[in-house]
């Protein structure tokens, strides 16, 4: 299955559901103004031509879409809190960082391992500990403001694999902006109820009190076509809000296999959705303001009204081969498999997972950046295995430290010390001016410890450490920036590993202070960016080669990929390149999904040129991902 062309077909579909939503809000406007054009509008006033109340429909209109405009924003302002309180909202607790308990420490640790393995921020963690069954959402309007929440039901039935497939899936929803699509619908459906109220109101005070003065009856004829078309709205209208959502629903199952790099996880915990008795229901009182980001049907709706496409039509559309008589087969396996208990896994250590001794970077680019394999042939589990080696792989001292804030704080600032010892006294006069001496004290004290810290893992602790950094007070956190770029300009030249740390911090706490502002994936194609794209694909390619001979092979294999055909003149990146490659990845960042793979397989062609990845070519990948707001692309087999 090509997963990203599904996705531009999903993506399309719903752009066209999202049109007829806007058609029929056209529609009621249209339809209460005739009703009020047929009670007050089509006879002559005071002898004046009837052509001469036309601005009554125009006032009609007006008065209507600011009905539906402002009830809509309201509802939106009470929808719009961060993804913690959405899954606070459901009775859902925290997962801490220092959990003990086994089943809640391995979703935390896949959530971490997602996040690792894709390029993306760790969300905040969440268990409803009172559902049975198999159910999962997330909440944010971006992947810095995200909380992915599962149900006790996850925990106790879903393999590590399918516990994986579950939680790309969710994270897949604040990608691709279904959080944000779905609050402005319901937004919209409550503006077009609050017609029907009031129309109710207009009855009960306007037309039911002066029905005995004239232009009772007008009134009361107004305040039904109000009734009437607004809840004939409101019942269209949920029929293309479960429309959208079914759609939605389709590319975040295609979403995570691109996270996952396979299919067995997510078909695993549909099959068990379908087979156990508790199946994916929900005993929450407030289910229904989740249910278009569940994982599964929250209960029994109508197939008109429901937010997911039927089970095994999801699971069909991940295994074409799937029947239904085959869960039969699978629910006994499952029963044979629950009466023997299972064996223990051979103890494996971290660094024979990485494959080298120490944990140095490999001679080949690694699984955690660019997967192991093509989507769809069961070869993703080498992604997350090394995710997970790299993470275990951080001494528990650093681990602790990143789950506060004042001490990740200090982690972030030590990353940022140059080895060189001329530059020390600089970058320590640098952070006390910005801290304090006391700060300065604990990082340069972190500082010794990082130095013993696998390159690899740079950046996947700073992954680590960002649910601690957003809790950081906003000016706590600007000073943070502040710091970070002053620490990078100290030499007078830029440092690639420094640089990405900044970048990627920046890009990540802004978002979390201001999630309604993070941007959607756009239109554009790759012409439409050509010269951003050559530009950074020439900073990358200058970045993993020792000479510009070997710099422009790289680059000329890359320009292959995104222009295919095309003559295209090489000139080395500007000694200032920092600014327009910042523009240049603001301006990729409005690129479709489709050209955003396209231009991330580019990257990835003028990487592997020489078969070896840098240190600083595996950051500046990893901080291009993130300003792309797409996850680190599978490689092809």
């Amino acid at each position: 299955m090509d997963f990203f062309a599904q996705q531009a077909r999903v993506r399309g579909s719903s752009r066209r559901l999202v049109a007829l939503f806007v058609l029929a809000v056209v529609a009621i406007v249209a339809t209460i103004d005739a009703a009020v054009w047929l009670t007050m509008g089509h006879r002559p006033v005071d002898g004046e031509p009837a052509v001469s109340n036309l601005p009554l429909l125009f006032a009609s209109s007006l008065v209507v879409l600011a009905g539906i405009g402002f009830s809509s924003l309201f509802r939106i302002m009470s929808l719009s809190d961060g993804g913690k309180s959405v899954a606070e909202s459901v009775g859902a607790v925290p997962v801490p960082p220092d959990t003990t308990d086994p089943k809640r420490r391995e979703v935390r640790n896949v959530s971490e391992e997602v996040a690792i393995a894709d390029g993306v921020p760790v969300p905040d963690i969440y268990v409803m500990a009172d559902e049975p069954g198999i159910n999962a959402f997330a909440a944010g309007y971006s992947a810095s403001d995200a909380a992915v929440c599962v149900t006790q039901g996850c925990l106790d039935h879903l393999s590590r694999d399918e516990l994986q497939g579950v939680i790309a899936h969710e994270f897949s929803h604040v990608l691709n902006g279904d959080m944000r699509l779905n609050i402005r619908l319901m937004g919209l459906l409550f503006g077009i109820l609050v017609l029907a109220i009031v129309g109710r109101r207009v009855i009960w005070f306007g037309g039911g009190r002066s029905s005995r003065r004239d232009g009772g009856g007008q009134v009361w004829m107004i305040g039904l076509a109000l009734i009437v078309v607004g809840y004939i709205g409101y019942f269209f209208g949920r029929l293309i809000q479960a429309a959208v959502a079914r759609s939605r629903e389709s590319l975040a199952d295609a979403s995570a296999v691109q996270f996952t790099r396979q299919t067995d996880g997510i078909a695993g915990a549909l099959k068990k959705i379908a087979i156990l008795s508790e199946g994916s229901r929900l005993q929450a009182a407030n289910k229904q303001e989740v249910a278009h980001m569940l994982f599964g049907e929250a209960g029994s709706y109508s197939a008109l009204f429901a937010t997911h496409p039927p089970l095994l039509q999801r699971i069909q559309a991940l295994e074409p081969g799937f029947r239904e008589q085959d869960l039969v087969q699978l629910a006994a396996s499952m029963q044979r498999a629950a009466e023997t208990p299972p064996a223990a896994p051979p103890a494996v250590s971290p660094a024979t997972q990485l494959g080298v001794p120490g944990m140095r970077l490999p001679p080949v680019l690694p699984a955690v950046l660019a997967g192991a394999a093509a989507v769809g042939n069961g070869a993703g589990a080498p992604a997350f295995q090394h995710a997970a080696a790299v993470q275990q792989a951080i001494p528990a001292t650093l681990t602790a430290a990143v789950q506060q804030p004042e001490s990740a704080l200090c982690v972030m600032l030590a990353l940022a010390l140059s080895l060189e010892a001329e530059l020390q006294p600089a970058q320590r006069r640098i952070v006390a001016d910005a801290f304090g001496d006391d700060v300065q004290r604990t990082v340069q004290a972190q500082a010794v410890e990082l130095a013993t810290l696998a390159p690899i893992a740079r950046l996947p602790l700073v992954a680590l450490a960002f649910p601690a950094l957003k809790q950081l007070p906003d000016g706590r956190q600007q000073t943070l920036l502040g710091a970070l770029d002053d620490l990078v300009k100290v030499d007078g030249r830029v440092d690639l590993n420094e640089y990405c740390l900044a970048r990627l911090l920046r890009i990540q706490l802004q978002e979390a202070r201001q999630p309604r502002r993070a941007p959607i994936d756009g239109l554009k194609k790759l012409p439409a960016c050509r010269d951003s794209v050559i530009l950074v694909c020439t900073v990358v390619a200058a970045a993993g080669c020792s000479d510009e001979a070997s710099a422009r092979r790289a680059w000329l294999l890359a320009m292959q990929q995104a222009f295919p055909g095309e003559a295209i003149e090489w000139s080395p990146p500007p000694a200032a390149w920092q600014a327009p490659f910042e523009r240049a990845l603001d301006d990729l960042d409005g690129l479709s999904p489709v050209a955003k793979e396209l231009m991330i397989q580019s990257l990835l062609s003028a990487i592997q040129a020489d078969g070896m990845v840098s240190e600083e070519e595996a950051e500046l990948l990893r901080m291009i991902c993130v300003s792309l707001h797409c996850p680190i692309p599978a490689a092809s087999a």
